[in-house]
């Protein structure tokens, strides 16, 4: 659920923080107050697109934070894992900045994030219906997505098969249109493989090997002074004439005839002695290096030959042995993802067609699967729709196969509806009205709320047109949705105002020519008050306050 929401120079609200509760909470207010802004709000913390428009006049940025509490093991937290992102106690901290200079900040859990990785984490989190959000059931394309997301639990893993196996038909297709289209090409772009593959083979490259040539080379090609340096340092330290470490072995032993008497002089015996024994095992290493040393003439033409093959095929496969080694990975896969084809053309179109075969097998289930789901769709839709005061409208799935097959299938599915008896059965964008409309979302997502583990659903004015017992089985309904999931709802009908568990007031004021929203929580008596004025307007009388709380009161008795 959505536990607290801080809005800071947003629109018209200077700084908002408000704590959300479990269950319906109703926001109302006068028209403009900023209601709906709030919402918007919300909107653009999960991820909605933002815009500098949206900063407060004369402020350098907006910014918005909220406060979630997930179910355990919800989607959020799977994906919070599956992106790395840390929820040690199970909540989920949304914070989003918008600066005039057009730097949008955001993050999740105080890692920074993209908007696209805010909003597939906020989209989660938060479920918005605004008065035009029906509009998506307007849309034939949406319906199948609808189908499938009532039904998700059941046809994951079949999507998923199917998704694998027309993928692989498609990849096999296309390099059936590619033989098709050119087949010289084909052929030409095999030889060119097969010819780069072999001369990269060829060489039998060595990671690291060119900078190993490289430092043998330039040891061979400075053998005249090596040598020198070598036999000079050996000859400084043990030559015959001048031996430099016999003489550092005398000052030794002198040294160490008194090193008893002082201190000092047990240090400077000390001393002496490691530079002793360090330069006569600098002398050995001298010696073993000036043994060790050949000039092999045979060896640097070798390795000369050896970087210029390296060289040519850096220029013709990257600048690196590392780099030529990847390309021949590449170009491999390549080779051999086309010789699984190479041989006739009908072998390849043998291997379409079972592909497609094993796609349209997987389709058909999934049709089968999709239609199944539909019946107990139809039937669940009818009992919201009855409880709607829509029980003489006729709802159904309908299904169309297509020629072709498509990332989710071979279907084609519309909602077709009959709002009343005697009349015609028709897609539902066509037949029914705005305020049909609005009631036929509520029942879908009465239906779908329980399956959807969205944290909190906002309904921004769906209630907008619709009045007496219509708008009483609205409030019931929404309360019904509010069972599963944390709702928000704005509202300008009392019954719904009236059943829900807790109520804001939202209201704006000037104060030094500049305009504020504010925000309470209203007492029981205060919101008889409120929906007291929902009821009559303007003007409050004492009748009107009685309706209310009698509506308040009736309300709470059945929730």
């Amino acid at each position: 659920m959505l536990q607290e929401l801080t809005i800071k120079d947003f629109a018209i609200i200077d700084s908002l923080n408000i704590d959300f509760m479990a269950n319906m909470t109703v926001l109302t207010g006068e028209t403009g107050a900023g209601k709906s802004i709030i919402i918007d709000a919300l909107g653009l913390l999960s991820g909605g697109r933002g815009s500098q428009e949206f900063i407060r006049k004369d402020a350098k940025k907006m910014v918005l934070q909220g406060l979630f509490i997930p179910a355990k093991q919800s989607n959020t937290l799977i994906k919070l894992d599956q992106l790395g992102i840390g929820h040690d106690d199970n909540s989920v901290i949304l914070q989003r900045e918008i600066h005039r200079s057009g730097k949008n900040i955001c993050r999740i859990n105080g890692m920074l994030v993209n908007t696209s990785t805010l909003k597939s984490i906020g989209e989660t989190l938060v479920d918005i219906h605004g008065q035009n959000e029906h509009q998506e059931l307007m849309q034939q394309d949406k319906h199948l997505g609808m189908l499938d997301e009532y039904i998700k639990n059941d046809i994951q893993t079949l999507t998923a098969k199917y998704q694998d196996a027309f993928e692989q038909y498609q990849n096999l297709h296309k390099l059936q249109v590619k033989r098709q289209t050119n087949q010289n090409e084909w052929a030409q772009r095999l030889d060119m493989l097969h010819f780069q593959k072999d001369e990269i083979e060829s060489a039998d490259l060595i990671e690291n090997e060119e900078e190993l040539l490289s430092a043998e080379k330039e040891r061979l090609e400075n053998f005249q002074t090596i040598n020198q340096s070598l036999d000079a340092s050996y000859q400084a330290l043990s030559g015959e004439d001048e031996n430099t470490v016999d003489r550092v072995g005398v000052a030794m032993s002198n040294m160490q005839k008194i090193d008893n008497l002082d201190s000092e002089y047990k240090e400077l015996a000390e001393r002496l002695s490691s530079a002793y024994y360090m330069l006569q095992d600098a002398s050995s290493d001298l010696l073993r290096q000036l043994d060790a040393l050949e000039w092999d003439e045979q060896r640097l033409n070798e390795i000369e030959n050896r970087l210029e093959i390296i060289v040519q095929l850096k220029h013709k496969y990257g600048d690196s042995v590392e780099k030529i080694l990847t390309y021949l990975k590449t170009i491999s896969d390549e080779l051999f993802e086309m010789e699984a084809t190479e041989g006739t053309a009908d072998n390849l179109d043998n291997q379409v067609n079972l592909a497609k075969k094993e796609a349209q097998k997987i389709a058909d289930k999934l049709t089968k699967t999709r239609k199944k789901a539909a019946l107990v769709l139809q039937k669940e839709v009818h009992k919201q729709l009855s409880e709607l005061y829509m029980d003489k409208a006729i709802f159904e799935v309908k299904f169309e196969t297509l020629d072709q097959l498509n990332n989710s299938g071979q279907d084609k599915v519309e909602f077709y509806i009959q709002t009343n008896v005697g009349e015609t059965m028709g897609p539902l964008a066509k037949i029914a009205s705005g305020g049909e409309l609005s009631r036929m979302m509520l029942a879908l997502k009465t239906i779908f709320s329980k399956t959807q583990g969205v944290t909190s659903i906002i309904f921004d004015e769906v209630d907008t047109g619709v009045s007496g017992r219509v708008a009483q089985a609205i409030a019931e309904k929404i309360s019904q949705i509010a069972q599963n999931s944390q709702v928000l709802c704005i509202t300008h009908l009392p019954q719904v105002a009236a059943i829900s568990e807790h109520h804001y007031f939202i209201s704006k004021e000037v104060i030094g020519e500049r305009t504020e929203t504010s925000i309470k929580l209203l007492s029981k008596e205060e919101r008889i008050q409120e929906i007291a004025r929902m009821l009559a307007g303007s003007e409050i009388t004492k009748l009107t306050v009685k309706h209310a709380e009698e509506l308040l009161n009736m309300a709470q008795k059945n929730n």
